[in-house]
């Protein structure tokens, strides 16, 4: 026994008794749900971790004894003896701040895999690491194995722990490819594809001096939206005009402005997020420029607001939620000994509104 805080906690693999002053509360054991049902501690033990190699009607005696004992495994315990936590670690390197903006790409994600993982009856852990001491906490907690399995979404940079982490044994399933080369599976949107086919449209539309407001370029995504336009503009013979921006609104107003002192006669704006395309709209605006008649303007995400910009947003549409749930889905099956895919891409599709 121990102290804690006063108190005294005996614990044991599926008995505990907590001593609280004078009271003591005994929580049903196996034992005595094998004396009610009739049948073995072991065969207890199976039908609560979900063995199926149970003959029926006994499970249907166990389950009626788990219930009228009001028995509820121990979870700790179970650990210890499955070596699983029944947990998956979602890490996103930003900062709070940024995760729970407006932005809506990461809610999306993190609804994805809540719901993949409600299915197979698993816990999802949201894990922040937006600064050294973040990451570093991330690390520790990962490698001491307090979940089954790890999927990144946004990495910037070479970041190792990935990498690291699928060296261990670990099953890591990451949003885009890892910077580093280390060949970790990922699942990914077709950002290259997808932003060509909206170049080509403001192209076919009569567009010639079209510029792009580009992602961050320590993340994949930012990385290949800036080669789907640079592609796409050098094959239509067409002149590169590049601002940089990171995925923000108000990185999108300092490069909209860049860009019209550049060349304030260019006629188009791609805009690797919808919050900078956002902001792009803003700033032309107040620049005097009609949208889209002097300008037309495309985005990137198609999150929920970019209908109700004024004019609604023509964006390439990446399926979010579904971005979620194929990675938990792939992670999921490393986790049951299945060999995947080191890739899965899924498809954008371009959503034309009023902006171009």
């Amino acid at each position: 026994m121990r102290p804690i805080c006063g108190h005294l906690v005996w614990s044991l693999l599926d008995n505990e008794v907590v001593v609280t002053g004078m009271t003591t509360a005994q929580r049903p054991t196996l034992e005595a749900v094998a004396r009610l049902a009739g049948v073995s501690r072991a065969t207890v033990s199976r039908v609560v971790n979900g063995s199926t190699t149970v003959a029926e009607p006994i499970q249907q005696a166990v389950r009626r004894a788990v219930e009228e004992l009001g028995y509820v495994p121990n979870l700790a315990a179970r650990s210890l003896v499955t070596q699983r936590t029944d947990s998956i670690a979602l890490v996103l390197p930003e900062a709070a701040t940024r995760v729970f903006s407006d932005d809506q790409v990461f809610p999306g994600i993190i609804r994805g895999a809540a719901q993949e993982l409600e299915a197979a009856d698993k816990q999802l852990v949201l894990m922040l690491a937006g600064s050294p001491a973040g990451h570093e906490r991330v690390e520790r907690y990962t490698t001491g194995r307090h979940v089954d399995g790890v999927l990144f979404a946004s990495l910037h940079g070479e970041d190792p722990l990935p990498g690291r982490l699928a060296r261990l044994g670990i099953p890591v399933v990451c949003s885009g490819r890892p910077l580093d080369g280390a060949e970790v599976p990922y699942v990914d949107v077709d950002h290259v594809g997808g932003v060509a086919e909206a170049v080509r449209h403001l192209i076919t539309n009569g567009r010639r001096r079209i510029a792009t407001i580009a992602g961050p370029q320590d993340m994949v995504a930012g990385i290949e939206r800036l080669i789907g336009y640079r592609e796409t503009v050098a094959a239509a013979g067409l002149p590169e005009l590049i601002a940089y921006g990171d995925f923000t609104r108000e990185s999108g107003t300092a490069a909209m402005r860049q860009l019209l002192a550049a060349d304030p006669d260019l006629d188009a704006v791609f805009a690797a997020s919808d919050l900078m395309a956002h902001a792009a709209l803003r700033t032309l605006r107040e620049a005097g420029r009609r949208v889209p008649d002097d300008v037309a303007v495309i985005g990137f995400d198609d999150i929920e607001t970019a209908a109700y910009t004024e004019p609604p947003l023509t964006t390439v549409k990446q399926p979010i939620v579904e971005l979620g749930r194929a990675m938990t889905r792939q992670l999921l099956r490393i986790a049951a000994g299945e060999q995947v895919e080191l890739a899965l891409l899924l498809p954008t599709e371009l959503v034309v509104r009023d902006s171009a």
